[in-house]
């Protein structure tokens, strides 16, 4: 097969090429690692997806095992035995640590090998990838355009072609948009599904690990091999079946609700044309749509997680404090504090970007005394509230379907000044996490070419979102799949 034949291979497609003697894993990986060190990095125009990529492919991979050697992107929050893990942050430059995360030990137990460590917002605090110690990462669609954040690294280095696949984070929508904006699949699991052990914590009670694919197919085959209970996080439970690759190519009897609140989102025209042209695909191939759903609270999820996702974050990232691993900075003579809270002020400000600065300080603030009850606690009861609305709306519908995002992909730069405007583009992504329920994004279609032109002169990708109840995965994947066979977008434009 051609260097071009095997680019064109899904991750499956690509397992299988090697279990059939096709083609070797040495090879695949070789043309990867060619094309990532290539297109991937900061310099010459690349996309600066990488802040690592592996020497060469590790020693004997297994072409019968599951995944067959093949490469996967990962990214950088999660700790990888002996490769930078850095979380995007100064605070963690060239920390190396001394175990590997469960969900990346997984797939490599299952045969998959390790490419590279994918850029990010730093700690995963971010909707654009702008947030990085290490640089911006770009859109293959437009360079001069963000890829999403802030698992932009790894959804930048799918939609290019520089990996078969990759897995980032979740906490408000950090696997979904950037899949979105970059016109490929993102999971988003129920939380608990797959362990969170050696994953660089953000918010604890939303951070969840999942697949970014080309393809509905390669993120249920890289989720077979994440998912399961795990000792070292009590929170894990797995799923309560084995993840099937899906199948169904039509939708009889699934019933798709759209919540009312859409209709008062200020939505893209491009992408809103999208999202209903999916709507009325979704009906030809026999689903039923239900335009009256109601998630009366759900407007409100974007203040909840603004004051939960901070809170929990300024809690975690205490333990970044030049001590122990990671950036460490003496006390200056002149400084208003000397000796060790001189050394932790002086390592933290210099350590921690802006934007985690910012959210520290938004945390800190709502579990600070005095105001713990009208923040946080409030905060925790509307998410309650959120889990409520959406264990009715599952009474009446199958899935709850939205744009993943409101907009397409943005130029870089467009709203670094503007918090508010960046935090707005999670709008439609936030609820599903704060209520534990899993999610996937998929692309239905480009925008309009009066957003700017990718490359060939198409338009930007558009996400289409499907939401479901706690531990729907596989019915998640059927329908995710038969939309995808029916629409057949074809992601590869942006690099073939």
């Amino acid at each position: 097969m051609t260097g071009r034949e095997l680019l064109a291979l899904s991750g499956a497609d690509g397992v299988a090429a090697v279990q059939a003697g096709e083609v070797t894993a040495a090879d695949l990986f070789d043309l990867y690692r060619a094309r990532a060190l290539d297109h991937g990095g900061g310099a010459d125009g690349g996309l600066n997806c990488f802040s690592w990529i592996a020497d060469d492919l590790p020693p004997e991979p297994d072409a019968a095992s599951p995944l067959a050697g093949s490469p996967v992107a990962v990214k950088d929050l999660f700790c990888t035995e002996g490769v930078p893990s850095q979380a995007g942050s100064r605070m963690l430059e060239g920390y190396r640590p001394p175990y590997t995360a469960t969900a990346v030990a997984r797939l490599q137990a299952a045969g998959a090998t390790l490419l590279g460590k994918t850029n990010q917002d730093e700690f995963a605090m971010g909707s654009s990838n702008e947030h990085c110690a290490f640089g911006v990462v770009r859109n293959p669609w437009d360079p001069a355009r963000v890829p999403g954040g802030s698992s932009g690294g790894s959804a930048a280095a799918v939609a290019a072609g520089l990996a078969p696949w990759a897995i980032g984070t979740d906490t408000g929508g950090s696997i979904r948009q950037p899949a979105a904006l970059c016109g490929i699949v993102g999971l988003k699991p129920t939380y608990g599904a797959i362990s969170r052990y050696g994953m660089i914590a953000f918010a604890s009670s939303l951070d969840q690990a999942g697949p970014l694919t080309r393809d509905v197919t390669d993120a249920a085959l890289l989720l077979a091999h994440m998912v399961g209970s795990d000792s070292a996080d009590a929170t894990s439970v797995g799923l309560p079946e084995a993840v099937v690759l899906p199948s169904r190519l039509e939708l009889s009897g699934i019933r798709l609700g759209v919540p009312t609140e859409i209709a008062g989102a200020q939505i893209e025209a491009g992408v809103l044309g999208a999202f209903n042209d999916t709507l009325a695909r979704a009906q030809q191939l026999g689903a039923t749509i239900d335009h009256e759903i109601e998630l009366p609270h759900a407007r409100h999820a974007l203040a909840a997680y603004y004051v939960l996702a901070p809170a929990e974050a300024s809690s975690n990232l205490a333990r970044f404090d030049g001590v122990r691993y990671g950036h460490r900075v003496e006390a200056h003579d002149g400084d208003d504090e000397q000796g060790l809270v001189g050394m932790y002020m002086r390592t933290r400000h210099d350590g921690f970007g802006a934007e985690v600065k910012r959210r520290i300080m938004l945390g800190t603030y709502a579990l600070s005394s005095g105001y713990y009850d009208a923040y946080y606690g409030r905060a925790q009861r509307v998410r309650t509230l959120i889990a409520e609305d959406f264990k009715r709306a599952f009474e009446h519908v199958d899935f709850i379907v939205t744009p993943t995002s409101a907009e397409v992909a943005f130029e870089l730069g467009a709203k670094t000044a503007d918090p508010w405007s960046m935090y707005l583009n999670d709008y439609f992504t936030v609820p599903m996490p704060l209520a534990g329920l899993p999610a996937i994004s998929i692309p239905c279609g480009l925008a309009g070419s009066d957003r700017g032109l990718g490359p060939g002169g198409a338009g930007l990708p558009v996400g289409f979102q499907i939401a479901g109840p706690a531990f729907s995965e596989n019915k998640l994947l059927e329908v995710a799949y038969a939309l995808e066979q029916s629409i057949g977008f074809d992601g590869a434009r942006a690099w073939l």
